[in-house]
Protein backbone atom coordinates (compact mmCIF):
# COMPACT_ATOMS: atom_id res chain seq x y z
CA UNK A 1 0.00 0.00 0.00
CA UNK A 2 3.00 2.17 0.63
CA UNK A 3 4.35 1.65 -2.36
CA UNK A 4 1.41 2.80 -4.57
CA UNK A 5 0.82 6.08 -2.28
CA UNK A 6 4.71 6.75 -3.02
CA UNK A 7 3.77 6.47 -7.03
CA UNK A 8 0.96 8.33 -6.82
CA UNK A 9 2.43 11.41 -5.17
CA UNK A 10 5.33 10.83 -7.45
CA UNK A 11 2.48 11.23 -10.62
CA UNK A 12 0.96 14.12 -9.07
CA UNK A 13 4.30 16.03 -8.67
CA UNK A 14 4.51 19.30 -10.47
CA UNK A 15 8.13 18.84 -12.62
CA UNK A 16 7.69 19.48 -16.25
CA UNK A 17 7.37 23.36 -17.59
CA UNK A 18 5.57 24.20 -19.70
CA UNK A 19 8.42 24.19 -22.71
CA UNK A 20 8.84 20.28 -22.44
CA UNK A 21 4.89 20.15 -21.64
CA UNK A 22 4.58 21.59 -25.17
CA UNK A 23 7.31 19.11 -26.86
CA UNK A 24 5.68 15.96 -25.10
CA UNK A 25 2.24 16.90 -26.03
CA UNK A 26 2.27 18.43 -29.74
CA UNK A 27 0.28 20.97 -28.04
CA UNK A 28 1.55 24.76 -28.48
CA UNK A 29 2.23 26.64 -25.14
CA UNK A 30 -0.11 29.48 -27.09
CA UNK A 31 -2.92 26.50 -26.76
CA UNK A 32 -2.26 25.37 -23.23
CA UNK A 33 -2.29 28.61 -21.78
CA UNK A 34 -5.33 29.65 -23.69
CA UNK A 35 -7.01 26.24 -23.04
CA UNK A 36 -6.17 26.72 -19.07
CA UNK A 37 -7.46 30.52 -19.49
CA UNK A 38 -10.83 29.01 -21.02
CA UNK A 39 -11.34 25.55 -19.60
CA UNK A 40 -9.75 25.70 -16.12
CA UNK A 41 -7.45 22.67 -18.11
CA UNK A 42 -5.45 21.32 -17.41
CA UNK A 43 -3.74 22.22 -14.08
CA UNK A 44 -0.78 23.56 -13.06
CA UNK A 45 1.45 25.19 -10.21
CA UNK A 46 3.47 27.90 -10.22
CA UNK A 47 6.90 28.68 -9.43
CA UNK A 48 8.55 31.48 -7.31
CA UNK A 49 8.65 33.27 -9.98
CA UNK A 50 5.29 32.37 -11.72
CA UNK A 51 5.71 30.38 -14.26
CA UNK A 52 3.49 27.51 -14.93
CA UNK A 53 4.23 23.36 -13.77
CA UNK A 54 2.52 20.75 -14.74
CA UNK A 55 2.59 16.77 -12.98
CA UNK A 56 2.91 13.51 -15.05
CA UNK A 57 -0.33 12.84 -14.05
CA UNK A 58 -1.51 16.15 -16.42
CA UNK A 59 0.60 14.97 -18.98
CA UNK A 60 -1.23 12.03 -19.50
CA UNK A 61 -4.58 13.89 -19.92
CA UNK A 62 -3.18 16.30 -21.92
CA UNK A 63 -2.32 13.44 -24.28
CA UNK A 64 -5.58 11.87 -23.94
CA UNK A 65 -7.46 15.16 -24.90
CA UNK A 66 -5.13 15.68 -27.88
CA UNK A 67 -5.58 12.28 -29.36
CA UNK A 68 -9.67 12.94 -28.93
CA UNK A 69 -9.05 16.43 -30.97
CA UNK A 70 -7.03 14.83 -33.46
CA UNK A 71 -10.38 11.88 -33.78
CA UNK A 72 -12.32 15.25 -34.94
CA UNK A 73 -13.82 16.18 -31.52
CA UNK A 74 -13.91 19.86 -30.57
CA UNK A 75 -11.90 20.71 -27.27
CA UNK A 76 -14.54 21.47 -25.37
CA UNK A 77 -16.15 18.43 -26.23
CA UNK A 78 -12.80 16.34 -25.55
CA UNK A 79 -12.26 17.76 -22.06
CA UNK A 80 -15.78 17.02 -21.06
CA UNK A 81 -15.13 13.64 -22.23
CA UNK A 82 -12.38 13.16 -20.13
CA UNK A 83 -13.77 14.50 -17.06
CA UNK A 84 -16.52 12.08 -17.74
CA UNK A 85 -14.42 9.22 -18.04
CA UNK A 86 -12.35 10.20 -15.13
CA UNK A 87 -16.40 10.19 -13.00
CA UNK A 88 -16.91 6.85 -14.36
CA UNK A 89 -13.46 5.40 -13.67
CA UNK A 90 -12.78 4.63 -17.48
CA UNK A 91 -10.27 6.70 -18.26
CA UNK A 92 -8.23 4.58 -21.19
CA UNK A 93 -4.65 4.30 -20.64
CA UNK A 94 -2.18 6.52 -23.29
CA UNK A 95 0.24 3.68 -23.01
CA UNK A 96 -1.35 1.81 -26.22
CA UNK A 97 -2.70 -1.48 -25.98
CA UNK A 98 -4.98 -3.43 -28.49
CA UNK A 99 -8.59 -2.82 -27.40
CA UNK A 100 -10.78 -5.34 -26.90
CA UNK A 101 -14.31 -5.29 -27.06
CA UNK A 102 -17.30 -6.07 -24.75
CA UNK A 103 -20.74 -7.39 -26.06
CA UNK A 104 -21.86 -4.66 -24.01
CA UNK A 105 -20.92 -1.81 -26.40
CA UNK A 106 -22.90 -3.72 -29.32
CA UNK A 107 -26.15 -1.89 -29.02
CA UNK A 108 -24.87 2.03 -29.17
CA UNK A 109 -22.72 1.17 -31.80
CA UNK A 110 -24.89 -0.93 -33.72
CA UNK A 111 -27.09 2.36 -33.81
CA UNK A 112 -24.25 4.59 -34.79
CA UNK A 113 -23.68 1.92 -37.73
CA UNK A 114 -27.42 2.56 -38.78
CA UNK A 115 -27.42 5.93 -38.83
CA UNK A 116 -23.93 6.40 -40.39
CA UNK A 117 -25.04 4.23 -43.37
CA UNK A 118 -28.34 6.00 -43.89
CA UNK A 119 -26.73 9.36 -43.96
CA UNK A 120 -23.56 7.74 -46.66
CA UNK A 121 -26.65 6.34 -48.19
CA UNK A 122 -28.32 9.32 -48.60
CA UNK A 123 -25.47 11.09 -49.79
CA UNK A 124 -25.65 13.48 -46.56
CA UNK A 125 -21.88 14.38 -45.78
CA UNK A 126 -23.18 16.99 -43.39
CA UNK A 127 -25.06 14.25 -41.27
CA UNK A 128 -22.42 11.43 -41.81
CA UNK A 129 -19.86 13.60 -40.22
CA UNK A 130 -22.06 14.82 -37.64
CA UNK A 131 -22.26 10.65 -36.60
CA UNK A 132 -18.47 10.22 -36.60
CA UNK A 133 -18.21 13.28 -34.25
CA UNK A 134 -20.88 12.00 -31.46
CA UNK A 135 -19.76 8.23 -31.65
CA UNK A 136 -16.06 9.44 -30.96
CA UNK A 137 -17.57 11.53 -28.18
CA UNK A 138 -18.83 8.19 -26.53
CA UNK A 139 -16.45 5.38 -27.81
CA UNK A 140 -12.87 5.31 -28.35
CA UNK A 141 -11.64 5.46 -32.09
CA UNK A 142 -10.77 2.07 -32.22
CA UNK A 143 -14.02 0.75 -31.20
CA UNK A 144 -15.37 3.13 -34.27
CA UNK A 145 -13.36 1.32 -36.40
CA UNK A 146 -13.59 -1.96 -35.96
CA UNK A 147 -17.97 -1.94 -35.19
CA UNK A 148 -19.12 0.66 -37.40
CA UNK A 149 -16.73 1.14 -40.00
CA UNK A 150 -15.81 -2.19 -40.84
CA UNK A 151 -19.62 -3.16 -41.32
CA UNK A 152 -20.08 -0.18 -43.09
CA UNK A 153 -16.93 -0.87 -45.90
CA UNK A 154 -18.58 -4.68 -46.02
CA UNK A 155 -22.61 -3.20 -45.85
CA UNK A 156 -22.11 -0.88 -48.93
CA UNK A 157 -20.30 -3.56 -51.30
CA UNK A 158 -23.08 -5.89 -50.12
CA UNK A 159 -25.55 -3.08 -51.24
CA UNK A 160 -23.86 -2.66 -54.72
CA UNK A 161 -23.77 -6.42 -55.05
CA UNK A 162 -27.19 -6.63 -55.10
CA UNK A 163 -27.82 -3.61 -56.76
CA UNK A 164 -29.38 -2.01 -54.11
CA UNK A 165 -27.28 0.96 -54.34
CA UNK A 166 -25.37 2.59 -57.71
CA UNK A 167 -21.60 3.30 -58.10
CA UNK A 168 -22.16 6.50 -57.98
CA UNK A 169 -23.54 5.95 -54.13
CA UNK A 170 -20.61 3.19 -53.53
CA UNK A 171 -18.21 5.71 -54.27
CA UNK A 172 -19.61 8.59 -52.52
CA UNK A 173 -19.54 6.31 -49.34
CA UNK A 174 -16.47 4.34 -49.17
CA UNK A 175 -14.22 7.58 -50.20
CA UNK A 176 -16.56 9.31 -47.26
CA UNK A 177 -14.77 6.58 -45.28
CA UNK A 178 -11.85 7.15 -46.87
CA UNK A 179 -11.37 10.62 -45.68
CA UNK A 180 -11.56 9.84 -41.62
CA UNK A 181 -9.40 6.92 -42.14
CA UNK A 182 -6.69 8.88 -43.98
CA UNK A 183 -6.68 12.04 -41.92
CA UNK A 184 -6.35 9.60 -38.41
CA UNK A 185 -3.63 8.24 -39.81
CA UNK A 186 -1.74 11.66 -40.28
CA UNK A 187 -2.75 11.95 -37.04
CA UNK A 188 -1.83 9.57 -34.77
CA UNK A 189 0.22 9.74 -30.99
CA UNK A 190 4.14 9.79 -31.70
CA UNK A 191 5.34 6.71 -33.48
CA UNK A 192 7.82 4.59 -31.71
CA UNK A 193 11.68 4.81 -32.93
CA UNK A 194 11.79 1.30 -35.02
CA UNK A 195 11.78 0.52 -38.43
CA UNK A 196 8.11 0.46 -40.09
CA UNK A 197 5.19 -1.84 -40.99
CA UNK A 198 5.35 -1.28 -44.58
CA UNK A 199 1.35 -1.88 -45.83
CA UNK A 200 0.46 -3.13 -49.20
CA UNK A 201 -2.66 -4.09 -51.32
CA UNK A 202 -1.64 -7.44 -53.18
CA UNK A 203 -0.78 -6.85 -57.28
CA UNK A 204 -4.44 -6.30 -58.79
CA UNK A 205 -6.40 -5.23 -55.67
CA UNK A 206 -8.31 -2.36 -55.38
CA UNK A 207 -10.76 -3.04 -52.28
CA UNK A 208 -7.97 -0.90 -49.72
CA UNK A 209 -10.67 -0.62 -47.19
CA UNK A 210 -9.38 -2.87 -44.49
CA UNK A 211 -5.46 -1.86 -45.38
CA UNK A 212 -6.26 1.11 -44.54
CA UNK A 213 -8.40 0.53 -41.22
CA UNK A 214 -5.60 -1.98 -40.47
CA UNK A 215 -2.49 1.15 -40.66
CA UNK A 216 -4.80 3.27 -38.15
CA UNK A 217 -5.04 0.97 -35.45
CA UNK A 218 -1.18 0.22 -36.12
CA UNK A 219 -0.48 3.74 -36.05
CA UNK A 220 -2.97 4.01 -32.63
CA UNK A 221 -0.17 1.68 -31.49
CA UNK A 222 2.40 3.63 -31.64
CA UNK A 223 4.34 1.54 -34.70
CA UNK A 224 5.82 2.74 -37.74
CA UNK A 225 3.56 2.70 -40.73
CA UNK A 226 4.72 3.10 -44.66
CA UNK A 227 0.99 3.17 -46.50
CA UNK A 228 1.37 1.69 -50.04
CA UNK A 229 -2.53 1.32 -50.71
CA UNK A 230 -4.17 -0.71 -53.75
CA UNK A 231 -2.30 -3.04 -56.64
CA UNK A 232 1.16 -2.77 -55.54
CA UNK A 233 3.26 -4.48 -58.21
CA UNK A 234 5.94 -6.88 -56.22
CA UNK A 235 8.88 -5.87 -58.19
CA UNK A 236 8.61 -2.29 -57.71
CA UNK A 237 7.98 -2.89 -53.71
CA UNK A 238 11.55 -4.49 -53.89
CA UNK A 239 13.55 -1.77 -53.92
CA UNK A 240 11.07 0.15 -51.64
CA UNK A 241 11.05 -2.41 -49.07
CA UNK A 242 14.67 -2.09 -49.54
CA UNK A 243 15.30 1.39 -49.08
CA UNK A 244 12.95 1.67 -45.90
CA UNK A 245 14.25 -1.09 -44.41
CA UNK A 246 11.07 -2.53 -43.32
CA UNK A 247 10.37 -4.47 -40.17
CA UNK A 248 7.45 -6.14 -41.70
CA UNK A 249 5.38 -6.49 -44.80
CA UNK A 250 1.74 -6.84 -44.46
CA UNK A 251 0.04 -7.83 -47.83
CA UNK A 252 -4.12 -7.93 -48.07
CA UNK A 253 -6.12 -9.22 -50.70
CA UNK A 254 -10.01 -9.21 -50.73
CA UNK A 255 -10.19 -11.36 -54.08
CA UNK A 256 -9.24 -14.13 -55.28
CA UNK A 257 -6.71 -13.45 -58.05
CA UNK A 258 -4.86 -11.06 -56.15
CA UNK A 259 -4.48 -13.39 -53.70
CA UNK A 260 -2.94 -16.02 -55.83
CA UNK A 261 -0.77 -13.17 -57.03
CA UNK A 262 1.37 -13.46 -53.60
CA UNK A 263 2.37 -16.43 -54.20
CA UNK A 264 5.43 -15.38 -56.15
CA UNK A 265 6.53 -12.98 -53.76
CA UNK A 266 9.64 -14.91 -52.47
CA UNK A 267 11.10 -14.08 -55.97
CA UNK A 268 10.90 -9.90 -55.82
CA UNK A 269 11.38 -9.47 -52.24
CA UNK A 270 15.05 -8.30 -51.29
CA UNK A 271 17.20 -11.23 -49.18
CA UNK A 272 18.16 -8.84 -47.09
CA UNK A 273 19.41 -10.15 -43.50
CA UNK A 274 17.59 -9.88 -41.66
CA UNK A 275 14.78 -10.33 -44.04
CA UNK A 276 11.28 -8.60 -43.35
CA UNK A 277 8.79 -10.55 -41.98
CA UNK A 278 5.93 -11.29 -44.36
CA UNK A 279 2.00 -11.52 -43.48
CA UNK A 280 -1.27 -11.31 -45.31
CA UNK A 281 -4.57 -11.70 -44.87
CA UNK A 282 -8.08 -10.74 -46.40
CA UNK A 283 -11.52 -11.71 -47.30
CA UNK A 284 -9.49 -13.79 -50.10
CA UNK A 285 -8.10 -16.32 -47.34
CA UNK A 286 -11.86 -16.47 -45.55
CA UNK A 287 -13.76 -17.42 -48.71
CA UNK A 288 -11.07 -19.71 -50.05
CA UNK A 289 -8.93 -20.89 -46.87
CA UNK A 290 -6.93 -23.66 -49.07
CA UNK A 291 -5.14 -20.75 -50.32
CA UNK A 292 -3.63 -19.95 -47.09
CA UNK A 293 -1.38 -22.86 -47.21
CA UNK A 294 -0.03 -21.92 -51.23
CA UNK A 295 1.35 -18.01 -49.67
CA UNK A 296 4.26 -17.74 -47.78
CA UNK A 297 4.36 -15.69 -44.71
CA UNK A 298 2.26 -15.41 -41.64
CA UNK A 299 -1.52 -15.50 -42.00
CA UNK A 300 -2.97 -13.13 -39.84
CA UNK A 301 -5.95 -13.90 -38.95
CA UNK A 302 -9.66 -14.51 -39.66
CA UNK A 303 -10.45 -10.37 -38.40
CA UNK A 304 -9.23 -7.32 -38.16
CA UNK A 305 -8.63 -7.23 -34.70
CA UNK A 306 -7.55 -10.71 -34.67
CA UNK A 307 -4.78 -9.06 -37.25
CA UNK A 308 -4.28 -6.13 -35.45
CA UNK A 309 -3.43 -8.08 -32.20
CA UNK A 310 -0.96 -10.46 -34.17
CA UNK A 311 0.86 -7.73 -35.58
CA UNK A 312 1.42 -5.84 -32.30
CA UNK A 313 2.95 -8.92 -30.58
CA UNK A 314 5.06 -9.79 -33.43
CA UNK A 315 6.73 -5.81 -33.42
CA UNK A 316 7.07 -5.92 -29.47
CA UNK A 317 9.17 -9.69 -30.16
CA UNK A 318 10.75 -7.80 -32.55
CA UNK A 319 11.75 -4.61 -30.43
CA UNK A 320 12.04 -5.88 -27.17
CA UNK A 321 13.41 -2.94 -25.66
CA UNK A 322 9.62 -1.38 -25.96
CA UNK A 323 8.14 -3.93 -23.51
Amino acid sequence: MSQHRSETTADEEPLFNIGAVSRMTDISETTLRVWERRYSFPRSARTVGGHRLYSQQEVTRLQWVKLRVDEGMQTSQAIRALHQAEREGSLFQIAPQPFVRSSEQGDPLEVFRQRLMDALVQHDAETANQVIGEALTLFPLEYLILDVIGPIFHDIGEAWSEGRIDVATEHFATYHLRHHLLMWLRTGPPTYPVKPVVLACAPGELHEGSLLMLAVLLRRLRWHVIYLGQTVPLPDLAAFVADVEAALIVFVAMTEEPAWALAGWQRWLPETTPRPAVGFGGRAFIDHPELIDMIPGIFLGRTLQEGVELINRMLHDMNPLLR
